[in-house]
């Protein structure tokens, strides 16, 4: 350990110094342009409270927040987390210490490293009060008050963001390139002095580029909603390359905590796949469900092909969906959900009497089901 730590402190001074000074614990705004934003979003950290759309749950969040302070340290203490249910990737960090967290995050960082990536960067952006500057750029542009006003945190909004205020967004924090290495370097540094895989960084933009590369082969054009991280954070060969760099000079040691990641987001799972099928994002969601397969495809991920395919409803995709299914049920034969599926897809080809059956299969096993009565009807029993 004491080995890994040197190379450590060898490694960081290799680190961009940065742009300004760096906040301290206990940070207070320092002129009228800070108070002034910080009253702006501690306004829509008010909105962000009451928003029926943050993920509540206390182990989620508990979970989130002690990675975060394995990489902030003490000054985790001044930094809010708020988890909202967007089925996006993104994080952003507001200069008064709010930190929101979009639910599609978790489907797309694979362990417990890359999210202590994702968290360290955008720590990052607040420690070096990298959004003040960009604010005092942006005014000079805009009326940035009027521009604030779209729902900068989608506080008060629905589930999804529309693809305006996703731009926006994207425009406010459009951080410069020089903002963008500094947090690129931190984050690197930050993983690798908490003793986490320093190469995690580099590997979670990685894979958010390939499912970009997914989503255009399927659309043929980009889609504004998943450009709001790329609006915000502009990735390149070029910088996944740096950043692997980096990683390498700390060293190949370090932990993904795969295992204890995959274990806090059962109990999310199944919200997380049906928002992200409700996106209507086939190209996108079939490279992500392949990339989550890459150590073989589980019950839940065939059940989730089985409902991307019977949503997406093309020629040949309620059939392609119930061998899905069925190979959810033919390993796990009390996976109810699955059974939920195989009968609506089977009910959609004309074959009532067997759909019929694995729906009354479904109802055996999750008698109180929300969409029990109307499963019940479309079996002929009443519930």
């Amino acid at each position: 350990m004491i080995g890994r730590f040197l190379a450590a402190l060898v490694a960081s001074a290799l680190c961009i110094a940065p742009l300004s000074a760096q906040v301290a614990r206990g940070y207070q705004p320092q002129d009228e342009d800070e108070r002034g934003l910080w009253m702006v979003m501690d306004e829509y950290e008010r909105e962000l409270q009451a928003s029926n759309f943050v993920i509540r749950d206390p182990a989620l969040n508990a979970y989130v927040n002690e990675v975060f302070c394995r990489i902030a340290g003490d000054q985790c203490e001044d930094v809010r987390i708020y988890i909202v249910r967007t089925p996006y990737f993104n994080a952003s960090m507001a200069p008064n210490g709010v930190m929101q967290i979009w639910s599609g995050l978790f489907l797309r960082a694979r362990n417990e490293a890359q999210l202590a990536a994702v968290l360290g960067h955008e720590f990052t952006h607040y420690r070096n009060l990298h959004s003040l500057q960009q604010f005092r750029t942006v005014r000079d542009r805009t009326n940035v008050m009027s521009f604030l006003g779209i729902g900068l945190f989608v506080a008060g909004g629905g589930l999804l963001a529309t693809a305006g205020q996703l731009a926006m967004i994207g425009s406010l924090f459009a951080y410069s390139r020089e903002m963008e290495r500094e947090a690129d370097s931190e984050s690197v540094r930050l993983l690798a002095e908490a003793y986490y895989d320093p190469s995690a960084a580099s590997r979670v933009w990685t894979q958010l580029i390939a499912e970009r590369g997914a989503r255009e082969e399927e659309r043929g054009r980009r889609d504004r909603g998943e450009d709001a991280i790329f609006g915000t954070h502009p990735l390149s060969a070029e910088r996944m390359a740096d950043l692997q760099v980096r990683a390498e000079r700390f060293g190949a040691e370090g932990e993904t905590y795969r295992a204890r990641y995959q274990a806090m987001l059962a109990a999310h799972w199944q919200d997380l796949i049906d928002d992200q099928i409700n996106l209507n994002d086939f190209g996108a969601t079939e490279h992500l469900l392949e990339s989550l397969a890459s150590d073989g495809w589980t019950s839940e991920l065939y059940y989730a092909r089985g409902e991307l395919y019977r949503a997406r409803a093309q020629t040949g995709d309620i059939e392609t969906s119930t061998r899905y299914y069925r190979a959810v049920v033919d390993r796990q034969p009390d996976f109810a959900l699955a059974w939920r599926g195989l009968g609506y897809a089977l009910l959609r080809l004309d074959r009532t009497e067997d759909g019929q059956a694995a729906l009354r299969r479904y109802l055996e096993l999750a008698p109180d089901a929300e969409d029990a009565p109307m499963a019940s009807m479309l079996t002929g029993v009443t519930p």
